[in-house]
């Protein structure tokens, strides 16, 4: 296993390993790969995900029943064990009943950070990737508070890369879409864009750093549009941001 730098589109698509982490000008192996040659992990196993709930206000609306200005957006946290990588299985256990994927764009910190100012953020983010924020609605209402029905192990599906090149993207307005796939029949319910987000990046980066220090590779979700809806056994899900590629993962009982 190792790091690669991703290069080129579509069939030219090649992966470059590198020596060490992905904190510092990448030394590169020599080596090459196709993309029929490599297995693709979660891009990262962060120390911390953190996510912000209610940063769209039609997903309050949707879940909550209640306006965005009566309530606002929530910082909560998944534990590493729940991270997945691309292709990985989504595993619903038993005493989960009512599951459903939650499509959001996601930042990876790049060095240690504390106090940030918003109009700093990008000084220290190494770049953007997908999260589906895969959550329990009966476990996360009923327990009164998030974990037990986010932090299920294989509930943070991540990837399939993480792209550094910031610049790259209408961040104030970017796509997000979620495809649900059942029995060979495909329905896209999330389809929404950056530019509804209450909290911006900056706003984000901000609030939780003031509270926390941050640390290489600590992984910072920015929140999940409308359109969630509950899968099951041999669904599909696909998770599309704009010019960062699709997150797609079977979900299975486990």
């Amino acid at each position: 296993m190792s790091f690669c730098v991703v290069d080129g589109d579509g069939a030219d698509i090649t992966f470059k390993p590198i020596k060490g982490h992905p904190f510092e000008e990448p030394v590169y192996t020599g080596k090459e790969y196709g993309p029929d040659e490599v297995k693709l992990l979660a891009p990262m196993l962060p120390s911390k995900i953190l996510l912000i709930g209610r940063n769209y206000a039609d997903h309050v609306e949707e879940v909550f029943k209640k306006t965005a200005s009566t309530l606002p957006p929530t910082l909560f946290m998944k534990p590493p064990t729940s991270v997945i990588g691309p292709g990985a299985p989504i595993r619903i256990p038993e005493f989960a009943h009512n599951v459903e994927f939650e499509g959001e764009l996601a930042f990876v910190i790049s060095k240690p950070c504390k106090n940030v100012k918003r109009d700093e953020w990008k000084s220290y983010v190494l770049g953007l990737t997908i999260i589906n924020d895969v959550t329990d609605r009966d476990l996360q209402f009923s327990e009164g508070q998030w974990t037990v029905g986010k932090g299920i192990d294989t509930f943070c599906p991540m990837g399939p890369w993480i792209d550094t090149d910031l610049d790259s993207f209408d961040l104030e307005d970017l796509g997000i879409k979620g495809h649900l796939t059942h029995e060979g029949s495909t329905t896209t319910y999330q389809d929404s864009r950056t530019s509804q987000m209450i909290w911006g990046f900056g706003e984000i980066l901000e609030y939780i750093s003031r509270t926390m220090t941050l640390l290489p590779g600590d992984v910072i979700s920015t929140g999940s549009p409308a359109g969630t809806r509950q899968m099951v056994d041999g669904d599909i899900i696909t998770i599309e941001v704009e010019g960062l590629g699709q997150l797609r993962n079977k979900v299975v009982n486990a």
